[in-house]
């Protein structure tokens, strides 16, 4: 047979900025070299070979041409071609197709992105949409320990998969570093609008990772425990690892929606003592003022019998007496600290 390797064709114009990664690998975890899509059935023709192929967003065409060359299943194809799946694991015969929810903070904001991944015994392909890094640095790590990935494209998914993990746990980082600085305007005694809007955009954004990690921890579980035919027992114990940076992970998700969650709650509690204060200050004065009003609203009447108009001391007991229950009530609202 022509070496595939030697006879690839140079990737077409309207592919390169799909087709990332086509390489060959023998069954001793050795890199053969990269191969045009057009070479891997001759590769796969050999019985000790495994491919790995890396996809961005690719259009209708080419996974259908990768269909054809790993023959995979008419519905893994059509949820690759469409974004905005559930992060799932699905068996199709002797292959998997599992979806994966990424993450990854692009400006200072968080986005996501999904990563589809079809699982054979010779071949293993990742689909990338929307937010996600590059899987080169999963390869070449695997690439590195040749004995481990002479079990074949399985460890190739673990790369992928400890990849996708670690890079989540640097994310919940920056949230807690994020709500420790805002810890100050919390706890301000003024009211901030912009503290609440920060706060519910990162609850929104630990709520979407929570949907992306949470399920991650039954489909590890799954390859921990189940189909024995493209998982090795010796990668079981990789594939716990991962299951344990997956847990981990969700409990920091967890933690810090509550931690943001009683945030929110003090932020909000604050405000409304801080309003109460305010009210509870108005209503003193508005007690104090509501006397000498009451007492002085008697002479705006239209009658004859006034005591102050046959009396000379009545006016001044009259304003003294305003002074008097006044100052009493200033007095009692000192005590009971409403002023």
């Amino acid at each position: 047979m022509q070496n595939p390797v030697a006879s690839k064709a140079a990737v077409p114009a309207q592919l390169a900025g799909m087709v990332v990664n086509c390489v060959a690998y023998h069954r001793n975890g050795t890199r053969i070299g990269d191969i045009s899509l057009d070479a891997i059935s001759d590769v796969l023709e050999e019985p000790d070979t495994f491919v790995w192929v890396g996809l961005h967003e690719p259009d209708e065409p080419l996974l259908e041409k990768l269909q054809e060359e790993f023959d995979l299943h008419d519905l893994a194809i059509e949820d690759a071609h469409h974004a905005h799946q559930r992060t799932k694991i699905e068996a199709y015969g002797d292959s998997l197709f599992i979806v994966v929810q990424t993450a990854q903070l692009v400006s200072g904001k968080l986005a996501f992105g999904e990563t589809h991944i079809f699982l054979g015994a010779r071949y293993l392909v990742t689909v990338r949409h929307g937010a996600s890094l590059s899987y080169a640095p999963a390869r070449r790590s695997c690439e590195n320990s040749p004995d481990l990935l002479a079990h074949g494209p399985s460890y190739g998914l673990y790369g992928v998969l400890d990849f996708i993990v670690d890079n989540l746990l640097p994310i919940v980082r920056d949230f807690r570093e994020e709500l420790q600085e805002l810890e100050q305007d919390i706890f301000a005694e003024t009211f901030k609008r912009e503290t609440v809007k920060r706060l519910y955009h990162m609850q929104r954004d630990l709520m979407t990772l929570r949907l992306a990690v949470a399920p991650l921890q039954d489909i590890i579980s799954q390859l921990v425990r189940m189909h024995p035919n493209l998982i090795s027992d010796d990668l079981r114990a990789y594939f716990r690892d991962v299951y344990d940076h997956v847990f981990r992970a969700n409990e920091s998700v967890s933690a810090m929606r509550e931690m943001l969650n009683a945030a929110i709650s003090v932020n909000l509690s604050l405000v409304s003592f801080g309003q109460n204060e305010v009210m509870k200050k108005l209503a003193g004065w508005a007690a104090m003022l509501a006397a000498p009003t009451l007492l002085t609203s008697w002479y705006g009447m239209n009658f004859q019998h006034m005591p102050e108009l046959d009396k000379p001391w009545a006016y001044p007991t009259m304003i003294v007496a305003m002074v008097v229950v006044v100052g009493g009530i200033y007095t009692w609202l000192r005590r009971v600290r409403w002023l």
